[in-house]
């Protein structure tokens, strides 16, 4: 067991990955915690070989909700430790980032498209994209009556005037005017219950 800072970087993450392969990596962490390590897994070429297991510390974590993870942290560090690992879809953004969990942006107004179509032309009161099946899904909400409609695919895109963006649960430094995600070329070894 090594402690390591709030969203590790490559000083923090890269020395435990070293030349053993098939070794469990287990994120003890936040969203963002545990999305830091995943980047630098994927950029050291470690996906195929390097099951991750994730504890959260948040019991609201849309990480654990996608996974499954059990609501206690000692159920889920014990899977962790003795889970399968299994591929799972990994999304990435277009700064070089991953989204493990889900990204929120709004309200916003501008155009939206997952693969070929419209998921967004006008103003929505927020925009939620999260890993899919496929790759990446989103809902829209827009107006009063907060009706919803999702779509789903490989990509998504978001072309908008300045707007508020939140990534696994850390806002983005300013607004943003566009945002893509999209499905990795590989998938991540996660340790999960099914």
């Amino acid at each position: 067991m090594r402690e390591v800072p709030a969203r590790p970087g490559r000083g923090d993450v890269d020395p435990l990955l070293g030349a053993t392969s098939g070794v469990p990596l287990i994120v003890v962490g936040s969203d963002a915690d545990l999305a830091a390590v995943v980047v630098r897994i994927m950029r050291k070429n470690r996906l195929g070989d390097t099951p991750v297991g994730y504890v959260p510390v948040d019991p609201a974590s849309p990480v654990a909700r996608l996974w499954g993870l059990p609501a206690s942290a000692a159920e889920a560090l014990a899977l962790a430790r003795d889970g399968a690992n299994g591929p799972r879809v990994l999304v990435r953004d277009d700064s070089g980032g991953v989204l493990m969990g889900e990204a929120t942006i709004g309200p916003v107004t501008g155009e939206a498209y997952c693969d070929d179509v419209v998921a967004l032309r006008g103003s929505a009161r927020s925009v939620v994209v999260r890993p899919g099946p496929e790759g990446v899904r989103a809902e829209v909400t827009r107006g009063l009556l907060r009706r919803t409609s999702s779509v789903s695919g490989r990509a998504f895109q978001l072309g908008c005037n300045p707007a508020e963006l939140v990534s696994d649960g850390v806002a983005h430094p300013r607004p943003v005017t566009r945002c893509t995600w999209y499905r990795h070329t590989e998938d991540l070894m996660a340790i999960t219950d099914g």
